[in-house]
Order: C-alpha cells, then structure tokens, then sequence
C-alpha cells in the first residue's frame, strides 16, 4: 500500500490537510472517486501504524527507530545553513524515510507547519526539498500564514441568520472580512485590546469553539473558494503542491 507521511503540529493539523489533500486528489484525477482513495493510499506517520508525527517528536522518534536496529543514513549538510530552526527535523525526517522505503512503500512526505510570522520555518525547509530533488519521493510543503486556523477561516461560510450577524460585528469592529483576508490577523494575543485580530479567537467566536462546525470549512466549502480566499494564507499554494506532486504518483500507477 502506498503511503503518503504526514508531519504536524497536532491531530487537528492532521486532519484539516489530509482531508483537503483527498479533496484536491479527487478534484484533479478524473478517474478517482473519494470512496476509492483507501485502496490506492494511506495518510501515514514515520511509525508503523501512525496516522501522522508531530514535529516535536521526531527526534524521540528517531531515538526509537535507532533503538530497534534502523541505520539511518548520512548525507551531507546543506552549505546553505538550512541546519536550524525546520530545516534540520526536516533532513533527519528524510533520512530516515530513505531507510523506511527499503520496507514500506513511501511514496510523498507532507510537511505541514504554521508560521507564525517566521518565515524562515518556510526558507529551511524549501531548502531541505532542493536537496533531495533527485530521490524518488515527492515532498509536498502546506505553510499556514500565520497559522491552520487562518485556512479554516478562508472556508467559513455563514450557513445561518446567527453566524451572519456574528460575522457582520466581525467585519465592523476589524474592517475587513476575517474569511477572506485572514492572513491579516496577526496577533497572538488574548487581551481586549487586541484579541479580535487573533485568528485562533476569530474561528472560536465564529463556530462557537465547535469543532463538527469548523470541519465544514474544509470539508464542504467549495475549493475554488479556498484557492481564491487563500493566497496569502499559504493554503492556496498547499492545494497547488497537492495537485502538482501527488496526482502524478496517481496517474503514474494508473495512466
């Protein structure tokens, strides 16, 4: 069984880019229906019945797969420094995935990783990629500006009376939609003062901290929806890397 690994932050990561992973797949290769997707692929972790690994594991991770015998091989360091911050779990992660493929059928790994208003988490990992270009994995990148929730925010579409009013206050008190131009909520904080420019407060306010009503916006919110409202929340660019990396593997299997 082919396996695409999936590294995160946390389960809900997980679950709001896979899915939208099955949905583009779906969408770009016309032979595919979603009911068909468990028989062609599974959404994987670096261990062996995982569904995914967090990036703050992966070094106890490598710790264990040592342990049990794994020789993960050596190559060289990056001369352009992308040995700090992402950069170096992310060459480590694919070390090991280079031994891991000797057994299982590694197909992509999916790095998924919010922000945060450090770009560099995007630059070291970019350049991670550029080394391993010629190695039969694809690697697919889904950066959130500034974090996940601003991709589920570019999918909220008000299904009630309730939700418009709240979104109305919303807009009114910000000056612009949240939905549409959440990569303008750049503030981590809590406090009055500014705790309506925090995406993490915006998605609560807006489904009521309901995580079955935030599943919504990735699961049924149109996709050409989520391409026009993300571009600058970087969801657009992980939908594109989808469709750019994955959907070969599908019509290489299956021309």
């Amino acid at each position: 069984m082919n396996e695409f690994i999936v590294i995160v932050e946390s389960s809900a990561d997980a679950r709001t880019a896979t899915k939208l992973g099955d949905r583009v797949l779906v969408e770009k290769v016309n032979w595919l229906e979603e009911q068909q997707l468990q028989y062609f692929f599974r959404w994987s972790g670096l261990e062996e019945n995982t569904e995914y690994s967090c990036w703050k594991d992966i070094n106890d991770i490598i710790e264990r797969a040592k342990s049990s015998g794994v020789r993960i091989p050596r190559f060289l360091r990056s001369k352009n420094g992308a040995t700090k911050t992402d950069g170096a779990a992310a060459r480590k992660i694919l070390n090991l995935v280079s031994y891991l493929q000797k057994r299982r059928q590694i197909k992509a790994v999916i790095f998924i990783r919010d922000l945060d208003n450090q770009p560099q988490r995007k630059e070291s990992v970019e350049q991670v990629r550029s080394e391993y270009s010629d190695r039969p994995l694809k690697i697919v990148m889904g950066m959130a500006n500034r974090t996940r929730e601003a991709w589920v925010l570019n999918g909220f579409i008000t299904l009630n009376k309730s939700e418009e009013k709240i979104l109305e206050e919303i807009k009114t008190q910000l000056n612009f939609d949240p939905c549409e131009e959440s990569h303008r909520l750049r503030s981590n904080s809590k406090e009055e003062s500014d705790r309506m420019r925090n995406p993490k407060v915006v998605l609560e306010k807006l489904t009521g901290g309901d995580f079955e009503r935030e599943r919504k916006c990735w699961e049924e919110t149109d996709l050409e929806i989520l391409r026009n409202r993300g571009v600058s929340t970087g969801l657009t660019d992980y939908m594109n890397e989808v469709e750019n990396q994955l959907t070969s593997i599908f019509l290489k299997d299956n021309p």
